[in-house]
C-alpha cells in the first residue's frame, strides 16, 4: 500500500505546499497569462502533476496514472454525458425552431432593453437549467441565447459565467449538498440551511453586480427596481427551500419563482428607454429558421426539467447502478491525513444517469417538434462536433484533480492551508471546485478537510464545511471545464486564456466577500449557524 507523504520537500510543510501548488499555477498561468486554449493548459498541468506526483511525491507511475485514468473516466461518465445531452436539446431546439421561438417570446414579453434580458437569461433562466442538470450546460445555452440577442460572444460567456455561481451549491437536484454529508458524517439537511443561509445574500448582489459590469452604475440606477426583485425573489425562495422544504428542490423552486416573479413584474414596470441598450428589431428572428408559435420556445427546457425532477423522485438513475472498484487502485493508497485510512476508489457506473434523462428530455422535445430521424442524427453530430474538444478538456482537467488527490497533493494543500489559521481554509473550496469544475468534486476532495480544520481552531463544522460548498461556486466561474464547455458553442473556442483572465478577478472578489460573510456569521451572530456550536 501506498502511503500519501505530506511533506516531501525539506520535511517542510510550507516548502511541500508551495511545490504541491506547481500544476495548479501551471495551468492558470497558461491560461490567464499565456491565453493558451483550455485543452493546452491543461494537458501541460497534467503532465507536470505527474512529474510532481512521481518524482516528489513518490507515488508509483502505475498508481499514478491509474488515478489520472479514473478522474478522466468520471469526467466523462457522468458529467460530460450531461453537459453532451444538453447540448443536443440546445442543438435540437434551434433545428425545431423553438430556440428562435423562446428567444422571439422573450423580446416580445420583456422591455427593449438587453440589460433586463441579461437578467432574465443569465440569472434567472441559466440558475433554472443550473438546478436541473448543471456541470455547464447553463454556461452554453444561456450564453448562446444572449448572443443571439446582440451580445457579444465574450461578454456574453463571461456575465453567464458569473452569474452561475448563485444555484451551483444547490445544482444537479442538490448532489453537491448530499455528497458533502457523505463525506463529512454531518446532517445534509444542517449543511443545506447553512448554505441556505449564505448563497441568497450572493444572489441578491449578484444582478447588481453584473449590471454595474456591463452598463456602469447609469444602469444599476436605472434598473435598480428589477435587479431588488431579481435577486430578491431567487434569495428568499432559496433560503426558504433549503431550511424548510427540500433542499434537492431549492435551485428549480428559487429559480422558477424568480423567473415568474421577474417577468410578471416587467409586464408592469418598464425601464426608460436606453437606445444603447436596445435590442434590434432583426434580432427577434433568424431568416430560414422554422416558425414555433411563441410559447412552444418554452417546451423543450419545461420538458427537461419536469423529466429530470420525476426521474430523480422515482429514483429511475439507482436501476442497473454498477459500484466498480477501479483495478489496481482501489484501497491500494492510504491517506496519511486520516490516519492511514485506506482510499477508495469505486466507479458508479449508472446507465440511467441525469444525463440519460436529459437524453430522454432531447428525444420527447424531438418527437414534440417532429423532428426526423435523419435530423435528430444530424443534431447529434453537431453537438459532438461543437463539443469534443471540451470533452477532452474536461478529461484532462478532472485527471489531475484525481491525481492531486491520490498522489497526496490535495491533502498537502489543504494541511497548508489549514496551518495558516482562519482565512485561509476558506479558499480550499474555491481551489477545488477551480480545478475540477464540480462543486461536488470540490465537496468530496475538502469537506472532511474542513471539519477537521474547524474542529482545531474551536470553529463551527457545520459551517466551515457549508462555506467548502458556498466559496467552491467562486470558483466555478474559472475552471478549465466550465469554460471550456461553454466556450464550445461560441465562437470562443480555443480562446479560453481571454475569458479565465476576465472572470479571474471576480471570482475573487465574490470570495473575499463571502469570506467576510463567514465571519460576521461565526462571530458577530453564531446562532444563525444550524446544529451545535463548534
Amino acid at each position: 500500500m501506498f502511503h500519501q507523504l505530506l511533506t516531501p520537500v525539506g520535511n517542510s510543510l510550507a516548502l511541500s505546499t508551495a511545490v504541491a501548488a506547481i500544476p495548479v499555477v501551471v495551468v492558470v498561468l497558461l491560461l490567464g497569462v499565456f491565453r493558451r486554449a483550455a485543452w493546452q493548459a491543461a494537458l501541460v498541468g497534467l503532465i507536470v502533476g505527474l512529474i510532481t506526483a512521481v518524482g516528489v511525491w513518490q507515488m508509483p507511475l502505475a498508481l499514478a496514472l491509474r488515478s489520472a485514468l479514473a478522474g478522466a473516466t468520471f469526467a466523462l461518465w457522468p458529467i460530460m454525458w450531461i453537459v453532451l445531452n444538453g447540448l443536443l436539446l440546445y442543438n435540437i431546439a434551434v433545428h425545431s425552431g423553438s430556440f428562435d421561438a423562446f428567444r422571439s417570446w422573450l423580446i416580445r414579453h420583456l422591455p427593449n432593453d438587453r440589460r433586463v434580458l441579461l437578467v432574465v437569461v443569465g440569472f434567472c433562466f441559466g440558475a433554472l437549467l443550473e438546478g436541473v442538470a448543471g456541470f455547464g450546460c447553463p454556461v452554453a445555452i444561456t450564453a448562446s441565447l444572449l448572443i443571439l440577442v446582440g451580445f457579444p460572444a465574450l461578454e456574453a460567456l463571461v456575465f453567464t459565467l458569473i452569474f452561475n455561481t448563485a444555484p451551483v451549491a444547490f445544482g444537479a437536484l442538490g448532489t453537491p449538498v448530499t455528497v458533502l454529508g457523505a463525506v463529512t458524517d454531518l446532517p445534509a439537511t444542517q449543511l443545506a440551511a447553512m448554505i441556505g443561509r449564505q448563497l441568497p445574500v450572493m444572489a441578491l448582489l449578484l444582478p447588481f453586480y453584473v449590471i454595474a459590469l456591463y452598463g456602469g452604475w447609469r444602469s444599476v440606477r436605472a434598473l435598480w427596481p428589477v435587479l431588488l426583485i431579481a435577486g430578491a425573489s431567487f434569495a428568499v425562495a432559496q433560503f426558504v427551500a433549503a431550511n424548510f422544504i427540500n433542499y434537492t428542490l431549492a435551485d428549480v423552486l428559487s429559480a422558477l419563482t424568480s423567473l415568474i416573479v421577474t417577468l410578471l413584474f416587467v409586464r408592469v414596470w418598464h425601464p426608460a428607454p436606453d437606445p444603447a441598450h436596445s435590442i434590434e428589431a432583426g434580432q427577434a428572428m433568424r431568416p430560414g429558421a422554422t416558425a414555433v408559435l411563441g410559447w412552444q420556445g418554452w417546451l423543450p427546457w419545461l420538458i427537461v426539467s419536469a423529466t429530470v425532477i420525476l426521474w430523480t423522485a422515482f429514483k429511475v438513475a439507482a436501476l442497473g447502478q454498477h459500484n466498480i472498484r477501479w483495478p489496481g487502485l482501489h484501497n491500494a493508497i492510504a491517506i496519511t491525513l486520516y490516519h492511514d485510512k485506506p482510499y477508495a476508489a469505486i466507479w458508479s457506473f449508472q446507465p440511467l444517469a441525469t444525463g440519460t434523462a436529459v437524453l430522454a428530455a432531447c428525444v420527447i422535445t424531438a418527437a414534440w417538434f417532429r423532428v426526423a430521424p435523419l435530423a435528430f442524427w444530424g443534431c447529434i453530430t453537431q453537438t459532438l462536433r461543437q463539443t469534443w474538444l471540451a470533452v477532452v478538456t474536461v478529461m484532462l482537467i478532472v485527471a489531475l484533480a484525481y491525481l492531486m488527490n491520490y498522489a497526496g497533493l490535495a491533502y498537502t494543500l489543504g494541511q497548508g492551508a489549514a496551518s495558516t489559521g482562519h482565512l485561509f481554509v476558506l479558499f480550499l473550496g474555491w481551489l477545488a471546485v477551480s480545478l475540477s469544475g464540480s462543486d461536488t468534486s470540490g465537496n468530496a476532495l475538502f469537506g472532511n478537510l474542513q471539519v477537521v480544520a474547524a474542529r482545531q481552531l474551536h470553529l463551527s463544522p457545520v459551517l466551515f464545511a457549508a462555506t467548502n460548498s458556498s466559496g467552491g461556486v467562486m470558483g466555478k466561474m474559472i475552471s478549465p471545464q466550465n469554460i471550456a464547455t461553454g466556450a464550445a458553442v461560441t465562437e470562443l473556442k480555443g480562446q479560453e486564456g481571454k475569458v479565465f483572465a476576465r472572470t479571474f478577478v471576480h471570482s475573487i472578489v465574490l470570495t473575499l466577500i463571502l469570506v467576510m460573510l463567514v465571519l460576521v456569521q461565526q462571530y458577530l451572530i453564531p446562532g444563525i449557524i444550524p446544529g451545535p456550536p463548534g
